[in-house]
Formats: C-alpha cells, sequence, structure tokens
C-alpha cells in the first residue's frame, strides 16, 4: 500500500492529547503502511516571511478585538483567507499523489487535501456551531472570509469524521454538506482506560463528587458549588473535590481544591469518586466525560455539544439545563441517596464506554470506511 500523509497543527504536546491518541490508532489500524507526519505550525515557523506575513494579516483582519482582547492572536491568526492559502499551498509541495494512497488530518483549522488523492478530516468542532451554545455571542465569530474557507474545507474532503452527533448534524445544517460525506466515530480516552472488570456496589458506599475541568466558569463550576452548597444540610457525609483549577470557594466545607495534574495521575481521581459532575457551559466535545465513563462513574451534566451523546439521561447519569442550580442539586439530592442507582449508572456508562468510546474501535471504523472509499475511488478511476 502506499504512504498515509497525517497532518496536524502541531505535534503532541502541545497539541491536545486526542491528537496522539489517533495517530497511534492509525499506525495500529495500518500495521503495514508508512505513515508521514506533517506539521502546519513548524512549517510556518521554518518560513519567516510567510510568518511575519500571517501575524500582519490577523493583526489587521482583527485590530479591534485584539485590542480589547476579545480573540487571541494565537487564535486569529490562523483564522485568515491569506494563511488558509499558504498552507493549501504547503501541503500542495508535500504530497506526491503517486506515493499516498491518502491523506488524514486533524481538525479543521486549514485544508491538507490535494487534488487526486482521498482526503479525511477528524474533527470535535465546527466554528459555526458556537452559535448553538447559548453563552455564545455571535461577535466571537471570526470574519466571513475565514468561515467561506472553513466550507471548503469539509467540501473538498472525502469524509469527515466526527466525534460526536452534534457535529454531525452542524456540517449538515450550517455548512451544507451531504450526509453521505460524514461519519461520526466518536473517540477514546485520553487517560489511561482501565483494564480491570467493572467495579463492585462497594466502590459506591461513599458520596464523592468529582469536578474535572480546567476552566472552572466555561465548565460551569460555580453552578456545581452552588448546587453542592444545598444539598450539604441533607448530605452532612457528601465531599466534593476540584481537579485541574483552583477556584475560590470560600468556606465551603467537604470541599477539597486540588487544581492542575497531569493527564497520568487522573485515573487515580476518578477511582476515588463515586460521582463525576460536570455541568459546563459550552463544550465542543468533552473528553473528561469519556474518561469518566471508562471509571464506571455515574455522570450529572449538562445538555451541550456532544455531551448527549456520552450522557443517557437516566441510564449512565443526568442532565440539565446549564447554570440550572436547583435541577442539579436535585439530581444531586437523587444519585446521593441511592447508591444502588450510582452502581448501576456506573456501569452502564462503563459498558456504553467499551462499546464506543474506545480508540481502536474508532479507528477502526475510520479504516473500515476509509477502505470502502478507496476501492471507489479506483474504480472510478479504473
Amino acid at each position: 500500500m502506499r504512504k498515509i500523509a497525517f497532518f496536524s497543527l502541531t505535534p503532541s504536546p502541545p497539541a491536545p492529547p486526542a491528537n496522539q491518541k489517533t495517530l497511534e490508532a492509525l499506525k495500529a489500524a495500518y500495521p503495514d503502511s508508512q505513515i508521514d507526519e506533517f506539521y502546519i505550525l513548524p512549517l510556518l515557523k521554518n518560513a519567516p516571511l510567510a510568518m511575519l506575513t500571517a501575524a500582519g494579516v490577523a493583526g489587521v483582519t482583527y485590530a479591534p478585538d485584539l485590542l480589547r482582547g476579545h480573540k487571541k492572536f494565537k487564535y486569529a491568526a490562523f483564522r485568515t483567507p491569506w494563511v488558509f492559502d499558504w498552507i493549501k499551498q504547503q501541503a500542495g509541495k508535500l504530497i506526491d499523489p503517486e506515493q499516498y494512497a491518502f491523506t488524514f488530518q486533524m481538525q479543521s483549522l486549514f485544508d491538507a487535501s490535494v487534488k487526486g488523492v482521498p482526503h479525511f478530516i477528524y474533527t470535535d468542532h465546527t466554528h459555526l456551531e458556537n452559535l448553538n451554545f447559548e453563552d455564545f455571542d455571535p461577535s466571537a465569530l471570526y470574519s466571513k472570509g475565514w468561515i467561506d474557507c472553513e466550507k471548503t474545507i469539509y467540501q473538498n474532503a472525502t469524509t469527515v469524521f466526527t466525534r460526536s452527533s452534534n457535529v454531525s448534524a452542524s456540517l449538515e445544517d450550517q455548512y451544507q454538506c451531504g450526509a453521505d460525506k460524514i461519519r461520526c466515530v466518536y473517540a477514546g480516552s485520553n487517560a489511561a482506560a482501565p483494564t480491570t472488570p467493572m467495579p463492585t456496589p462497594d466502590r459506591y458506599s461513599q458520596k464523592n463528587i468529582l469536578f474535572a475541568g480546567v476552566d472552572w466558569i466555561r465548565k460551569g463550576g460555580p453552578t456545581l458549588l452552588a448546587a453542592f452548597q444545598k444539598i450539604l444540610p441533607r448530605h452532612p457525609d457528601a465531599s466534593l473535590t476540584i481537579v485541574g483549577c483552583s477556584p475560590d470557594i470560600g468556606q465551603t466545607p467537604q470541599c477539597k481544591v486540588v487544581g492542575r495534574v497531569p493527564l497520568e495521575e487522573m485515573p487515580k481521581w476518578y477511582e476515588e469518586a463515586s460521582v463525576f459532575c460536570l455541568p459546563t457551559r459550552v463544550e465542543p466535545f468533552g473528553i473528561v466525560f469519556v474518561e469518566a465513563m471508562w471509571q464506571s462513574l455515574p455522570i450529572l451534566a449538562t445538555r451541550v455539544g456532544a455531551v448527549p451523546d456520552m450522557v443517557i439521561d437516566s441510564l449512565n447519569g443526568f442532565l440539565i439545563q446549564p447554570g440550572d442550580v436547583d435541577a442539579l442539586a436535585n439530581r444531586l439530592d437523587t444519585i446521593l441517596n441511592d447508591q444502588t442507582m450510582r452502581a448501576d449508572m456506573g456501569n452502564a456508562g462503563r459498558q456504553l464506554a467499551e462499546d464506543r468510546y474506545d480508540w481502536s474501535a474508532v479507528a477502526n471504523r475510520m479504516r473500515k470506511h476509509i477502505h470502502e472509499q478507496l476501492n471507489t475511488c479506483d474504480a472510478q478511476s479504473s
């Protein structure tokens, strides 16, 4: 088989761990193929004139938002038609259609497609999907020129693989992609998945609630803290552990703030919990929900983004509307009152994770579809 080209913005780290997990899964799915890795940011850094031009164009395009602090320069720099076209040209120079069976890119910030080579994208977002979040300000969208560029990314792809059904719907509804071009293949866990069987009911004898997120406000931390304070009089033996950030929790009893921890230490915190709660307000995907499912935790979350794919209301957890403190307190009260419910929901989540949110399964879904598409392309060219 000819080679495979793998494109990403940056290597991991600093790219999200899911990039490396996807690459590893592809290598396992194609053990006899050479996979060449191409990273866009290093390419740009090695072209000083292009980098300077990209910075200048972004500065001019987004000057008001940059000056007011409404946009970050490191993100704006990759969202102009100029840098989009530059990356497209570089991909064309790097990929020889005679040598590569197909190209594969992570996310949809650039277009690495090359004429004559089947091209596949794996993404957890679209830019316009942000409009579906209640808290999103439409003025935070990037330029129309950039959004027009983004639309061509999907048009030029052979298939767009998504991590969730809401992104698939966005591609159809907001980008006019045909359903035959979209495949939802989900995603695996970034943290190490447990190799042990599902836990015994004793695991759920405690009332330990875990919050895991870097952005306390966006992830709904204040909603959880207020709900926890409401239920403490009824559940004085309950506890709340906050991992990933260090918010001011005042004098709230039974609450521990851990702060940032390395990814490899996260399983420990999941294992010590009996309930996972992340009432997030805006969430492109939410890999921590997958991690919590693998750790057999019942989940309390919100009806936003990809979350309803992972948390099926009343099966492996409960869903509320973002910011609804009373609803969250009621659901916490319900689940803390019933140890058997915690165990049943945790086991249901683990089963869903094993069936759907496993990296090898994700890669096999991709491989099956890629194989079908390559056969179709070969038949059309013969």
